[in-house]
């Protein structure tokens, strides 16, 4: 009766654990496609560089129109906001013409609608603010009489009439879309430590580091 009832458990547990195990063989399979759905390695430069020159960019322009600095210092910051401005908004067009031409990977399968639908939000929200924080500086001081220097010296001129209205409203723009973009980056550096440090789904590694291995 032992041998027998054995018998009739390993036959009943083979299939079973067969099942299991090809499961397992396939949620590792699909975890390990997703995580090789990477972005291109110039779509990761381009993101990397414009992440550098943003959590550059808002610091000095904070600091730079601070009371009491010295003036070498608060000249430098300013010519350094202005001009690295503009080439954020230079690459912030290639990157919309790369996507447009090389379409970004989908996001993996196993991440539940709601955090979709978040990311894809946040995201357009995110590319919005950093169109509209170069344009509105470029307004702002073109407007107001500045100089850019680096388009100076390329002999681009001010493509906008002297107006302290309209200087002062794209001020008033810029500032507001600082702080968006401060909340906005905080919001997409805390999804990306999180998939990366605690979850470790591959997500964060979609586009780190800046070359595909």
């Amino acid at each position: 009766m032992i041998g027998l009832a054995t018998a009739i458990s390993s036959r009943i547990a083979t299939p079973l654990d067969t099942s299991r195990q090809k499961s397992i063989e396939l949620t590792g399979i699909t975890e390990m496609q997703d995580k090789a759905k990477g972005y291109t390695t110039p779509a990761r430069l381009l993101h990397w560089t414009v992440a550098l020159f943003v959590l550059l960019l808002i610091p000095a322009g904070f600091v730079m129109v601070q009371q009491g600095l010295p003036r070498t210092l608060q000249n430098t910051l300013f010519l350094f906001h202005k001009n690295f401005g503009v080439i954020v908004l230079v690459l912030m067009l290639l990157r919309v013409a790369y996507r447009f031409f090389v379409r970004p990977p989908a996001l993996p399968d196993h991440l539940p609608d709601w955090q979709r639908k978040i990311a894809d939000i946040s995201h357009r929200l995110l590319y919005v603010a950093l169109f509209v924080m170069p344009i509105s500086g470029y307004i702002r001081v073109r407007a107001g009489g500045f100089p850019i220097e680096g388009l100076d010296a390329l002999g681009i001129g001010t493509l906008l009439p002297r107006s302290e209205m309209i200087a002062n409203v794209a001020k008033t723009i810029h500032y507001l879309t600082a702080f968006a973009i401060v909340v906005l980056l905080m919001m997409h550096i805390g999804a990306a430590l999180q998939h990366a440090l605690l979850r470790r789904d591959g997500v964060f590694e979609r586009m780190w580091p800046p070359t595909r291995r």
